[in-house]
């Protein structure tokens, strides 16, 4: 241990890494004013649709575990006491979509996701209870080990029993980190683009108070003379004048008074522009098409079933990837490493239309590497029986090796000459 003993004394205490309440060094104020944490940057309707696309997207799709068989191939392994947790309830109280919705939807916003892991006597997992990132804290020991350790409270399951401060081991905790520095704790988008959720934060208030006001920008009541009273006269003015249930109201003004707004019109404060790029922004932050949070104006049918192809590619799968690799390490013992293995089914994502399909399949068919089986199994139609040829891998009999087509040609000649 001589060896790495700096090298876990220079981790030893990650800074700004870590959770609970010194996570929160990110969170705060930002540069427009407005603070944003994970509760406020979800009133921002492009931020909750891109953790609800990217949440319902993951959890929707296929989970399976598989095994490698003897013939090489691999096979869904429906026996193993995960396949019934992942594909279908990981507890008692949820669903599996519900909770890699959750666990999703915590990954976008704080950067991790944690779910408590409860095994059998023979070490089997037999339920999976999701963990709140913001009562996590990640650390090391003297020893370098890692520890979880979490802040219950009454909300949480009583699976963690009635501590305040629950001490868990890397055994006892599925982890999913997202992107970070030291590649243990991840690093919440939200808190990575504080500045730019705050000015869409500011900016969708701005409108708000802008028509809260009656549509009009504010102003200053100008008196010829002294006025005794300058907050009864203002309080008057905005009682009658003020919101959008007052607008275009007659203002009557007396004694000479006159109204000068001075305010700057949202036209002037280019409004409708910077809300426009800041929804740009956000689905720039999580990598979203704008086409899926209603922007068209860069769309056409020409382009955006490649958009969506690219979510997938490029936005979807590297999530899914850091899911699988969580869940195996975490999940799996390792003799069943090298054999078992957990995998989501994107193919259902990248389908094309039923024509491009169809035509895919007969490729597929007259070459010999789908049978009739295959191809009714990944549309979801009942298998044909052996018996009647459904499992039968055929080719098209009109091809032939080029070499054997030239001896042919001279086989027809020979014949001809005699």
């Amino acid at each position: 241990m001589g060896i790495f003993k700096g090298i876990f004394k220079a981790r030893d205490k990650p800074k700004d890494t870590l959770g609970g309440s010194r996570y929160n060094f990110f969170f705060g104020s930002t540069s427009s004013g407005k603070p944003v944490n994970e509760h406020t940057a979800m009133q921002m309707t492009a931020v909750y649709s891109c953790v609800r696309i990217l949440s319902e997207t993951l959890a929707g799709l296929p989970l399976h575990v598989y095994r490698y068989n003897d013939s090489g191939g691999k096979e869904k392994y429906l026996k193993h006491p995960l396949y019934k947790l992942l594909h279908d309830e990981p507890n008692p109280e949820m669903t599996s979509f519900a909770f890699r919705e959750t666990l999703m939807s915590h990954l976008l916003l704080w950067g991790n996701a944690y779910a408590q892991i409860i095994r059998n006597a023979r070490g089997e997992v037999i339920a999976l209870y999701p963990l709140m990132p913001n009562k996590m804290t990640v650390d090391r020991d003297s020893k370098g080990r890692l520890f979880y350790l979490y802040s219950r409270t009454s909300e949480d399951t009583p699976t963690l029993g009635d501590d305040s401060q629950v001490y868990l081991t890397p055994s006892e905790v599925l982890h999913i980190p997202g992107l970070g520095f030291d590649g243990l704790i991840g690093y919440s988008p939200i808190a990575m683009a504080k500045n730019a959720v705050g000015l869409a934060i500011a900016t969708e208030e701005y409108g708000a108070k802008f028509f809260a006001n009656g549509a009009a920008p504010g102003g200053v009541l100008e008196h010829p003379g002294t006025i005794k009273d300058p907050q009864k006269v203002k309080d008057s003015w905005n009682a009658a004048y003020q919101g959008s249930q007052n607008a275009h109201r007659v203002a009557v003004l007396e004694e000479g008074m006159k109204y000068q707004p001075i305010g700057i019109s949202p036209e002037q404060a280019q409004f409708l522009e910077t809300r426009k790029f800041q929804i740009n922004e956000i689905a720039r932050i999580f990598r979203v098409p704008p086409h899926m949070l209603a922007d068209l104006e860069k769309s056409s049918f020409s382009n955006i079933e490649q958009q969506s192809l690219e979510f997938v590619k490029y936005t979807l799968d590297p999530w899914v990837v850091r899911w699988e690799q969580s869940m195996c390490r975490a999940l799996l013992t390792e003799s069943e490493k090298p054999t078992v293995f957990i995998k989501f089914n994107v193919d259902g994502l990248l389908r094309g239309d039923y024509v491009s399909r169809m035509n895919g399949y007969a490729t597929a068919r007259q070459n010999g590497w789908m049978s009739a089986n295959d191809i009714r199994e990944l549309e979801n139609l009942d298998r044909i029986p052996a018996e009647l040829g459904g499992d039968l891998y055929l080719i098209n009999g009109a091809m032939t090796k080029l070499q054997d087509a030239g001896a042919f040609a001279n086989s027809t000649r020979l014949e001809e000459t005699e």
